[in-house]
């Protein structure tokens, strides 16, 4: 079993992404994702034994698109919900049974009247009523179930119905054709409509919400436990989830080595003293650098103040990232209320950090924390021991090795060098897109100046 996040809600979130250039922990999603059925779809698919059989059968009814472990679950549960689609009812009067009941069987469970027990018809009443309503329990249970009734009322309703006779008319056929009793239709069906109606599969999605719905206890025990383990640590909708982001164009890089963050762009270290930039590039990382942390609200309203301006607070109002297909981005894209039109100063601001965002020099939370993308630390390698050079064997055990054929370690190590990489030439750029207007995330604190490395698109 697997679910799989509905297309839609990915495209969805992709174009929020790319639109804000903020970076969401891509498991907060999976957990959004969880919250609601209509979020997802849940794949079901059989399990085969090591020489290729099946272990346990999937059966579909075209129908109503539900899913059966038996071809004989699933023939009930047609002719019980879909039954007036193919065969049609006629009730005609007949003789009523010879001889004198003073007492009839009843199901305790159903209240269905299944006549005396040395009725003719009694057993196949009875076997039949277990296998369409209580096939779950053993029969010799649902047997002891039976109650015998001694109601006059009860033994009455019994002879009425017995002095009718059901016969069954087919239809969606071409020749009229008519059944004495269910069993007669039962053949009739699985002769006639079973391979247009029910087929067996390997594999099947279906949509949360109609998965949860299912009318086989045993799948949605299945379920249940399946969303249980998920809702825990959403390991495989994020695998999954990761996979979709990616043919988005979407990147990935972990937070302290631990928080895979999905975004527009990976982190990438824009060295100031060996790249050429814009003077606004420049102020917009050196504020950075000096106020890791800060908003996009603080930074501009620091670089480029508005008039009367009312400085934002320090730690922004978190908001959950928008996965509803219908609401693109309605709830984390909103800008502040209280935000007038930006200046013109203003605009040469959020189209340079527009630019920085989307190269991955500069990185904005789903919380609305901003950052720089550090600087990358270079491994050095660790020196390897000079060999010993050859010298004679000794001759003897106890025999000593001389003072020149020993090995000799060399105590030095390279020295570390840094080199960082470098962007391209940021006085060239120009700004791309949408300008992205304010708005808050819903990741949790992240430290001041994390360090960020790349990671796979499947966490």
């Amino acid at each position: 079993m697997q679910f799989v996040p509905e297309e839609r809600g990915v495209e969805s979130l992709a174009r929020q992404i790319k639109l804000t250039g903020r970076a969401y922990p891509v498991f907060d999603i999976g957990h959004l994702i969880l919250k609601r059925p209509d979020r997802y779809q849940v794949t079901f698919s059989v399990v085969k034994k090591p020489d290729g059989l099946i272990a346990q059968p999937l059966w579909l009814c075209n129908l109503d698109n539900t899913l059966w472990l038996s071809d004989q679950d699933a023939v009930n549960h047609v002719l019980r919900k879909h039954f007036d689609t193919f065969y049609k009812a006629e009730r005609t009067p007949t003789d009523p049974p010879k001889g004198t009941y003073t007492f009839v069987a009843q199901c305790s469970l159903s209240g269905v009247i299944l006549g005396p027990p040395n009725y003719h018809d009694y057993q196949n009443k009875l076997r039949k009523l277990h296998a369409e309503r209580f096939s779950g329990m053993p029969f010799e249970v649902y047997k002891a179930k039976v109650i015998i009734v001694k109601d006059e009322a009860v033994v009455k309703k019994w002879v009425e119905d017995q002095s009718w006779k059901t016969e069954y008319s087919c239809l969606n056929v071409p020749e009229t054709k008519k059944l004495a009793g269910l069993e007669e239709v039962e053949k009739h069906f699985r002769e006639v409509h079973f391979g247009n109606i029910l087929r067996s599969i390997e594999s099947h999605a279906l949509p949360g919400t109609a998965a949860q719905q299912l009318p086989t206890p045993a799948l949605r025990q299945l379920l249940r436990r399946a969303w249980d383990e998920q809702q825990r640590f959403p390991l495989k909708v994020v695998t999954t989830l990761s996979q979709q982001f990616a043919t988005h164009g979407l990147q990935f890089f972990k937070v302290n080595k631990t928080i895979t963050h999905v975004a527009v762009a990976r982190p990438h270290y824009l060295d100031l003293q060996a790249t050429p930039v814009s003077e606004g590039v420049k102020r917009i990382v050196e504020y950075i650098n000096a106020h890791s942390g800060c908003t996009r609200r603080q930074l501009i309203e620091a670089l480029a103040p508005s008039p009367q301006a009312v400085v934002a607070p320090v730690t922004p109002a978190p908001a959950e990232v928008t996965v509803n297909p219908g609401q693109p981005e309605a709830s984390s894209v909103a800008s502040h209320s209280d935000m007038r039109e930006p200046t013109a100063e203003q605009t040469l601001v959020i189209a340079d950090l527009h630019w920085l965002i989307h190269q991955g020099h500069v990185l904005e939370f789903a919380n609305g924390r901003i950052e720089s993308a550090r600087r990358p630390i270079v491994k050095t390698p660790r020196p390897e021991p000079k060999r010993a050079e050859s010298g004679p064997e000794p001759t003897a055990a106890n025999d000593e090795i001389p003072e020149s054929s020993k090995p000799i370690v060399n105590a030095e190590s390279a020295s570390p060098t840094e080199t960082p990489r470098e962007g391209p030439p940021a006085n060239q750029r120009t700004a791309q897109g949408p300008v992205p207007p304010e708005g808050t995330g819903s990741s949790p604190p992240i430290e001041s100046r994390a360090e960020t490395e790349p990671a796979e698109p499947s966490p």
